[in-house]
C-alpha cells in the first residue's frame, strides 16, 4: 500500500488555481479510474484505487497549504506507512510551466505545504534513521511569479498560454505517480524528469 498527497487549498474559490496543481494531478489519475468515492478522512479528501497490498491511496488534504502535513501524517499513522511509501505532489515556481521533476528527499525550497509536511514526518521518519525531509516529492512547475506578488501569483489562475503547457503536464504527472507505485521512485525520474514530452 502507498500513499499519494497532492498539496492544494480546498474550497471553489482555490479550484484550479496554481497552488492546487497537487489536487489537479490526484484528480486526474482518479479520472482514469471511473467514478471513485472521495470520503472526508484524516483531515482530508481520501480515494482508493486497487485492492489488498496494491492500494494506492488518494488524499488531498482538506487543512489549507500550511497545514497540508497534519493531514498526511494522520493518513501514514492509520494505515501504518513508512516515510518511503509516500508521495507528495505540490506546485513549484522554481521550474518552468510544465516541467516535472520527481527527488527523493530535499529541502521545502520555502514552499509552506512541503514545511508543514516535513515538520509533520519528523517523528514517523525519526526510527528508520531518517529526517522529516526524506519522502518522494513530485514538483509540478508553475513559473516565476516575477513582479507578481508571490501570494497572488500562486493564488491565481493559470494563463491561456501555462494552460496549454499544463494539460499535457498533468497527465504525465498521473502517468508518473502510477509509474512510482507500480515500479518505484528511481524508475518513475528515469523516465518522467524534465520537461514533458510531446
Amino acid at each position: 500500500m502507498r500513499l499519494v498527497a497532492g498539496l492544494g487549498n480546498p474550497g471553489q474559490e482555490y479550484a484550479q488555481t496554481r497552488h492546487n496543481a497537487g489536487f489537479m494531478v490526484l484528480q486526474r489519475l482518479a479520472d482514469r479510474h471511473g467514478r471513485l468515492h472521495w470520503k472526508m478522512d484524516h483531515n482530508g479528501l481520501l480515494a482508493v484505487l486497487g485492492s489488498g497490498d496494491n492500494r494506492l491511496l488518494l488524499l488531498k488534504p482538506m487543512t489549507f497549504m500550511n497545514l497540508s502535513g497534519t493531514a498526511i501524517q494522520a493518513a501514514m499513522r492509520f494505515y501504518g506507512l513508512s516515510i518511503d511509501e509516500l508521495l507528495v505532489v505540490v506546485d513549484d515556481i522554481a521550474l518552468p510551466c510544465g516541467t516535472l521533476r520527481l527527488r527523493p528527499g530535499g529541502s521545502s525550497g520555502g514552499h509552506n505545504g512541503l514545511a508543514s509536511v516535513e515538520r509533520s514526518l519528523a517523528s514517523l521518519a525519526a526510527p528508520a534513521g531518517k529526517t522529516g525531509r526524506d519522502y518522494a516529492r513530485l514538483r509540478i512547475g508553475i513559473d516565476s511569479p516575477g513582479r507578481i506578488p508571490m501570494d497572488q501569483y500562486v493564488l491565481g489562475r493559470f494563463s491561456a498560454d501555462q494552460q496549454n503547457l499544463l494539460e499535457p503536464a498533468l497527465n504525465q504527472a498521473a502517468d508518473a505517480v502510477q509509474c512510482w507505485a507500480d515500479f518505484g521512485l528511481t524508475a518513475a525520474m528515469n523516465r518522467f524528469n524534465g520537461p514533458t514530452a510531446e
